[in-house]
């Protein structure tokens, strides 16, 4: 069974529409002339009717009655053909006897032929309103015209007095026209009617070639878009989409490249993410077979030295493994928190006293510059300890021997700025924004050698975002790295 595609469904959509609003058009342009046409008309016939009114009533009053068209009613007719009513001027020889009427002219020059020929009929002529109209008398009886609309003067004729000295002597009636009925109008009607159905036809014609350009051209991003993602659902994360335009496909064609991109960055990290895993999951383990199968092999023996060396591998895996969870539960919104108001101040002081040793053991400076007034934020004190020791260990694992770590606190705006500076190796400038990617490591004196696993600072962010903070790393002015941990400070009162 045939299933039109989107294109066809467009197209067909377009010329349906196409086609119903000219039959529209057409139908009401039919009737609205019939309409226009009629009374059209009708008002020649009222000016016809209005322009015999004073003549008739110029008659009557000379005459001293209908006489004049009762006697020869062909007078009636002459009156209503063209310059008719320049004809009645009021006077006996204005109703001349019918012999005389009969009786041929001579024959006049031919200039003066030319002279008097009578100008073209007025369209009301040739529209057949003078076989609507009749005169009456003023008790509306039938003196001349149209005998049958005596019959009708109450169905809807329309009648205009003739008035002497205010006195209403007769009327004149007029039939209205309810449709076209003589031959010229008639041709006039089917000439205007077969005019709409060309140009309804040429319409359609039109819209249906407009029709299939539109649907082309709207399609086309939208077919392009259709591979794009048969490709992405493959694997194909290089696959990219030409926007074409600035409208809502070339805006949905930038989303896809964006997803794309987002998905080729997140399929990256995710190959890095098992390889890094593995390797360091591989390291510790590697260490640990080895040292047993020389205790097993006699090798070596078992002394405290040996046993602590196998301690420090295990306790290397177990940090990796529970960093490795906290990460997990920190991506799905699980990491617990028990937040409460403390002093973040004197929270620092209590988790730097610990590392001073392990500093002074590689000849690095410890400095605190700390407000003496309270520093109040909102907090789990457990995870914000954690999130300064992970910066403290950062520091000491990466700063050359006999440079110094400096934390400074300020306050602006009702959030916390602390800041961590260490001294030499620096960070390039490139590598800043990675820092706190997972497993990122910068290949220069900050490396594998001395450092982790780099997971600490990865953990250390999600902390910061936890507590509705951030971090972020620049250029230390002491040589190495910088890190600025934002904390928002607890409202007045709490």
């Amino acid at each position: 069974m045939f299933k039109p595609g989107i294109t066809a469904k467009l197209f067909l959509a377009i010329l349906a529409s196409s086609v119903l609003v000219a039959v529209a058009m057409g139908l009401a342009s039919r009737l609205t002339f019939n309409r226009g046409f009629l009374g059209y008309l009708n008002d020649q016939g009222v000016e016809r009717m209005d322009a015999l009114l004073p003549v008739l009533a110029a008659t009557w009053q000379q005459q001293g009655g209908w006489h004049c068209f009762k006697d020869n009613p062909r007078q009636w007719f002459r009156l209503l053909r063209p310059g008719g009513p320049d004809r009645i001027s009021g006077t006996d020889a204005d109703c001349e006897r019918a012999d005389d009427r009969e009786r041929p002219p001579s024959p006049p020059p031919a200039a003066a032929t030319a002279a008097a020929r009578p100008p073209a009929p007025p369209e009301s002529d040739l529209t057949g309103v003078n076989l609507r109209l009749a005169l009456l008398d003023e008790q509306r009886g039938f003196i001349a015209g149209n005998p049958q609309i005596g019959t009708r003067v109450g169905e809807g004729a329309l009648l205009r007095p003739v008035q002497v000295d205010g006195r209403t002597v007769g009327w004149v009636a007029l039939v209205p026209f309810q449709n076209v009925s003589t031959a010229a109008a008639q041709r006039f009607a089917e000439q205007q009617l077969w005019a709409s159905w060309v140009i309804g036809g040429l319409t359609v014609a039109l819209a249906a070639a407009v029709a299939m350009l539109l649907a082309r051209r709207f399609i086309a991003p939208l077919t392009r878009i259709a591979r794009g993602t048969h490709a992405l659902a493959a694997g194909q994360y290089d696959t990219r989409i030409e926007a074409g335009s600035s409208d809502e496909l070339g805006q949905l064609a930038e989303d896809f490249n964006r997803l794309a991109l987002a998905l080729q960055r997140n399929e990256g990290l995710r190959r890095a993410f098992i390889a890094d895993v593995s390797h360091e999951l591989r390291t510790p383990l590697a260490v640990l077979r080895g040292e047993l199968e020389a205790l097993e092999d006699g090798v070596r023996a078992v002394t405290p030295a040996s046993i602590r060396s196998l301690q420090a591998e295990t306790a290397t895996l177990g940090k990796l493994v529970d960093d490795l969870y906290e990460l997990s539960l920190a991506d799905v919104g699980a990491l617990r928190y028990r937040m409460a108001a403390l002093d973040a101040a004197d929270l620092l002081r209590e988790t730097v006293q610990p590392w001073r040793e392990r500093y002074a053991a590689r000849a690095l400076a410890l400095d605190l510059a700390l407000p003496d007034a309270p520093l109040q934020v909102i907090a789990d004190e457990g995870r914000l300890g954690q999130l300064f020791g992970n910066l403290l260990e950062n520091s000491l694992r990466y700063t050359d021997a006999g440079g110094r770590l400096r934390i400074s606190a300020t306050v602006a705006d009702a959030v916390l700025l602390l800041r961590f500076d260490d001294s030499a190796p620096g960070v390039a400038d490139a590598a800043l924004p990675q820092l706190f990617d997972r497993f990122f490591r910068v290949e220069s004196s900050r490396n594998r050698a001395t450092g982790g696993a780099g997971l600490g600072l990865a953990i250390s962010l999600k902390i910061a975002e936890a507590h509705g903070g951030n971090l972020q790393a620049a250029a230390s002015p002491l040589g190495g790295l910088r890190v600025e941990l934002r904390l928002p400070l607890a409202a007045a009162g709490r």
